[in-house]
């Protein structure tokens, strides 16, 4: 764990968990796999210490994203329960309180739990441990873990392992460190079966996934000199590729991996959007050390990493064009 302050953090963060009755694990809106790993695997380690805790999700997000259908997140409920004012809220791989929309953890005096690894994170809970230098919030977890005395079976073990090898894109990422191979062989070694979990996360791809991605590469575009890779998926793209909303995860990183590329955006018109909610989100990756795609997002109200983040916008996608190539070509004067 960091020594940026996160240490006594750590140990607020073991004493409330120890000492809460009621719990409400909670993670922000369009999850990935560090959010919905490390949502499955708190909820089994709460259950192994006893304690009464729910799982949270709002409706919108269903259907999930098919490749994490194996996870243990079966019992999550859509709506909050009616004795919310009673239970600590426990918020994971969060940035910000508006990512995750429902109104009712925002409410004054929620007694949250904020627990990060994003480096932008406005520490909005009543305890905030916030770890910059941990590779995803799985890793947070892991380390957690071990401090309540809590053993990694198998179901907790997986889920952890799904949120380390997607937020460190299998190992390859930056982000990437010492720890996060300990806590890997750790994770083997408790049961989880790499070929399997690899087998259900990456392969095993819908058809209209792939019939998604292919849209997608057909339509990307470069500019200012291939610095920029930029593709744009419509409502009727997925319309007729038979594809769901979450089978875009993914395409922004074939995008990415472009020669010569700085940033990779993907900008796609959200399915059944209704009045007043943004229109697109927009995915953002760095390929270039010089740039913080954070920053681009926070512009717009979003987050996420120096190498990886997002927003939300009603903006027009010539509009949305325009803006990225400006805040790119600021960053790399």
């Amino acid at each position: 764990m960091a020594e940026n302050g996160s240490r006594s953090s750590r140990e607020q963060i073991l004493a409330e968990l120890r000492a809460a009755p009621k719990l409400i694990v909670v993670t922000h809106e369009n999850p990935d796999g560090d959010a919905l790993g490390s949502l499955a695997a708190m909820q089994e380690i709460l259950r192994r210490l006893g304690k009464d805790s729910l799982m949270f999700m709002d409706a919108d997000e269903f259907p999930l994203p098919p490749e994490y259908g194996f996870l243990a997140l079966e019992d999550v409920i859509t709506s909050p329960p009616t004795d919310l004012d009673e239970r600590t809220i426990v918020f994971l791989d969060c940035g910000n309180l508006e990512r995750n929309p429902a109104e009712a953890f925002q409410r004054p005096g929620a007694h949250i739990l904020n627990i990060d690894h994003h480096h932008d994170n406005t520490r909005f809970g009543t305890v905030n441990l916030v770890d910059p230098e941990a590779s995803c919030t799985a890793e947070i977890l892991w380390d957690l873990m071990h401090g309540l005395g809590v053993d990694p079976t198998p179901t907790i073990a997986e889920a952890l392992y799904v949120g380390l090898i997607t937020d460190t894109g299998r190992f390859m990422y930056e982000n990437t460190g010492p720890r996060a191979h300990q806590m890997a062989a750790e994770l083997i070694e408790a049961g989880v079966d790499v070929n399997e979990v690899y087998r259900r996360v990456y392969e095993g791809v819908p058809f209209g996934k792939l019939a998604l991605l292919a849209r997608s590469l057909a339509k990307a575009k470069r500019y200012d000199d291939g610095r920029l890779t930029l593709s744009a998926l419509s409502a009727q793209d997925f319309s007729d590729s038979g594809a769901e909303e979450s089978y875009s995860e993914g395409v922004v990183d074939h995008l990415r991996a472009v020669e010569g590329t700085a940033v990779a955006a993907l900008v796609r018109e959200r399915i059944g959007s209704t009045d007043g909610a943004p229109r697109r989100k927009v995915s953002l990756r760095a390929s270039d050390d010089r740039v913080d795609v954070s920053r681009i997002a926070r512009a717009q109200g979003g987050g996420g990493h120096r190498g990886a983040a997002g927003f939300t916008t009603n903006m027009e996608s010539e509009d949305i064009v325009a803006f990225l190539r400006q805040e790119v070509a600021q960053q790399l004067v």
